[in-house]
């Protein structure tokens, strides 16, 4: 198996203060109200990539970690002002990327998107090599992946629509097997890319963010 993923997964590990338990990243259960934790995964895949840009381009040397629980909470509430979710959550990821520009503008970080989509007609959907082949240019560009899934088909480790974060991608010779490494709930999840490509119902996209000097 070929593996293609991010340089620094450590940019995202956080320490909860009380407990002292790892994370990878945000949890949008760490919200405080209920619709924030209801329809957040978008906000806080967000916040994933926004900060991982910002620490690996922007920051130098300095830490490069949200450090605590409470630190990342105070991004997540920062970023939702911009990537708001409506009624349905964040169910494009048009809106997704307009939202992510809006507050990158508000920073003055200078970012461009690059997006695939996977319609739900499947004979509208790009092959399965197309969307391997995005994923990986992100990876190697150290990129993270927002990645929108609207029906999770047969992958059972993967929720319905749900945004999460792709840090790495592992795949066969002929690219018939394909695993994601996602970052999902404060935790890395591994999930079959190509089992969900094939049992999709509702399809779903992948985008991700490159910044400019």
């Amino acid at each position: 198996m070929e593996t293609t993923a991010i340089k620094n997964l450590q940019v995202f590990t956080l320490t909860d203060e009380k407990t002292n338990q790892i994370y990878y990243g945000c949890n949008q259960e760490w919200y405080t109200s209920f619709w924030r934790r209801l329809s957040g995964c978008g906000p806080s895949t967000a916040c994933n990539i926004l900060f991982y840009l910002y620490q690996t381009r922007m920051a130098g040397e300095k830490a490069k970690r949200f450090h605590n629980k409470a630190n990342c909470v105070a991004w997540m509430n920062e970023v939702w002002r911009y990537v708001t979710p409506t009624f349905r959550g964040i169910p494009t990821t048009k809106l997704f990327y307009e939202s992510v520009l809006a507050y990158a503008q508000a920073k003055q970080m200078k970012v461009t998107y690059n997006v695939c989509n996977l319609p739900k007609a499947k004979a509208s959907r790009p092959a399965f090599d197309e969307v391997v082949t995005f994923l990986k240019e992100a990876l190697r560009q150290d990129t993270p992946v927002a990645f929108l899934n609207l029906c999770n088909g047969e992958e059972v480790n993967l929720e319905a629509w749900h945004w999460v974060t792709i840090v790495a991608l592992e795949c066969s010779g002929d690219e018939r097997s394909v695993f994601v490494d996602i970052a999902d709930g404060g935790m890395i999840k591994k999930i079959d890319l190509s089992l969900w490509y094939r049992t999709t119902k509702k399809g779903g996209g992948f985008v991700y963010f490159v910044t400019e000097p």
